[in-house]
């Protein structure tokens, strides 16, 4: 299972919500799970909960995704760049062949979008 957790995801998890936190320890335990930070999601959810970025980074079953060349290019487009890199990231790539899911607690956010969601809501 590959999941990206968008900036609401991540500043969900420092809230303690217990969704996000069995996505986080299902990576860290299972091998066939993957679960990535965008970097710029990370930004946006350390704004909203200051702290939280680091503390999610330091996670070993959390893969961080820097911004390279192709993220850059894709995220220009785009408003806000927490929610274009996290769209970035769940689309289809060699070693992702079906893309990944977005892990969210602001599922409307991604109506229109073409990714598959996972509503972390309480």
């Amino acid at each position: 299972m590959h999941i990206v957790l968008d900036d609401t995801a991540m500043a969900a998890a420092g809230q303690g919500n217990i969704l996000a936190s069995r996505l986080i320890h299902r990576a860290h335990a299972e091998p066939d799970w993957f679960l990535y930070a965008p970097a710029c999601a990370l930004v946006e959810a350390d704004r909203a909960r200051p702290g939280s970025s680091e503390h999610l980074a330091s996670l070993p079953g959390v893969i961080v995704l820097y911004l390279d060349l192709a993220a850059a290019l894709a995220i220009a487009r785009h408003e806000t760049w927490a929610a274009a890199h996290s769209r970035h990231a769940a689309q289809p790539t060699p070693d992702r062949p079906d893309g990944t899911v977005i892990a969210t607690t602001a599922p409307t956010r991604w109506a229109g979008e073409p990714v598959r969601v996972l509503d972390l809501s309480p």
